[in-house]
Formats: C-alpha cells, sequence, structure tokens
C-alpha cells in the first residue's frame, strides 16, 4: 500500500462532490485528503484526491471514478514532478516569555503569525506535508490548542509531461 495523489478534473455542478465521496464510501476506500476548488474555467473544478491504496484498488478507484458522467480527466501524479501544498493554521499557546522563541521559528519556516491573543497565536504555514509536520514538531513543547490543515492541493510542474 502506498500514498497516491489524483488529480481529478470534474464538471462545477452541484452534487459532483457527494457522488465522487459515495463512490469511495460504498466501495470501502478511505480518503486521506481531499480538497476541491474552480479552476481558471468557473464550468470546471479540481479535485485533488489523496488516498492510500495498492496497485489494484488504485485501478478500481480509477475506473469507478470514469463511470461518472460529471469526470472529466483523472490523473495520478503520484510519479508525475508536482507542485503539492497545504495550507495549516494552528494555534498555539504563547507567554510573553516564549512569543520570541515562537516568532523565531514561524521565520525560520517563513510561516506567519496572523492573529495575537493574550495568551496565544495563531499561526499560517503553507508548504508539502513534511514541512508542516516538522513546523507542527516544533511548536509541540508550547502546547498547541487548535489546528486546521486543507489537505493536499497539486498541479503538475510545467516542463513534465
Amino acid at each position: 500500500m502506498s500514498r497516491h495523489v489524483i488529480s481529478v478534473l470534474v464538471n462545477n455542478k452541484p452534487g459532483v462532490l457527494t457522488r465522487i465521496a459515495g463512490l469511495f464510501a460504498r466501495r470501502g476506500f478511505n480518503i486521506d485528503s481531499l480538497a476541491v476548488g474552480e479552476t481558471q474555467d468557473p464550468a470546471v473544478s479540481l479535485m485533488t484526491i489523496v488516498v492510500t491504496a495498492n496497485s489494484a484498488t488504485l485501478e478500481q478507484i480509477n475506473k469507478q471514478l470514469n463511470k461518472l458522467i460529471d469526470v472529466i480527466k483523472i490523473v495520478d501524479i503520484t510519479d508525475v514532478p508536482s507542485v503539492l501544498r497545504e495550507l495549516m493554521l494552528v494555534k498555539v499557546s504563547a507567554t510573553p516569555a516564549n512569543r520570541s522563541e515562537i516568532s523565531q521559528i514561524v521565520n525560520i519556516f517563513r510561516a506567519k503569525i496572523v492573529d495575537v491573543a493574550p495568551t496565544a497565536l495563531t499561526i499560517e504555514i503553507t508548504g508539502d506535508e513534511s514541512k508542516l509536520t516538522a513546523f507542527l514538531q516544533m511548536l509541540i513543547p508550547y502546547g498547541i490548542i487548535e489546528l486546521a490543515r486543507t489537505g493536499t492541493i497539486a498541479l503538475v510542474r510545467s516542463n513534465a509531461k
């Protein structure tokens, strides 16, 4: 079993997300991450689906997705040169004594403090999964209060074929 990033172009219509998520649920396939948004064409959306699957399961996923009317194109970009990013917001405990330490970590990771409260900082960071995981590991000693992640979004690199 390995992690796969699947890029799915779909018609931007009501119910498409429900049908795709339902397909995964009915077949017993787990979605690790799902991000959806309009493309440059408002009539088309791009879904980035991350799944952990073996080759047989991945083939089954592709076959099932291809049967759906609103699916335009499916590409497994796992082994294709791509840019993958996630957005994470993390609220961390902060005291006057440790704010500068936390700020240094934020700067090292090229993150941004987006909210300041008397006992907490809310930080925004983008990057690949390993960068976000490393950032979280650095913040754990301060106390993570709350966390939200978008899931992976991806585009194939321009020079990739």
